[in-house]
């Protein structure tokens, strides 16, 4: 990330992510949802966000693992 935006030093992951691909097709509405996120947050925060992510794409996962 840095290597590639020198001009954002301060930037840093948190410590824990999730990551989906989408089809060239969604781009769009995943650029939207990225630009309006902190917005989205407000409403929905992250963990319940994931868990109807990972339960819609059933993904087998474990609660205990997710978060602290």
């Amino acid at each position: 990330m840095h290597k590639q935006f020198p001009k954002l030093p301060a930037f840093a992951w948190q410590e824990g992510y999730s990551v989906f691909s989408v089809s060239k097709s969604q781009e769009r509405f995943v650029k939207r949802y990225l630009a309006r996120q902190h917005e989205h947050h407000r409403k929905e925060d992250f963990k319940t966000e994931l868990l109807k992510l990972l339960r819609k794409h059933e993904v087998e996962f474990d609660e205990r693992y997710l978060f602290d």
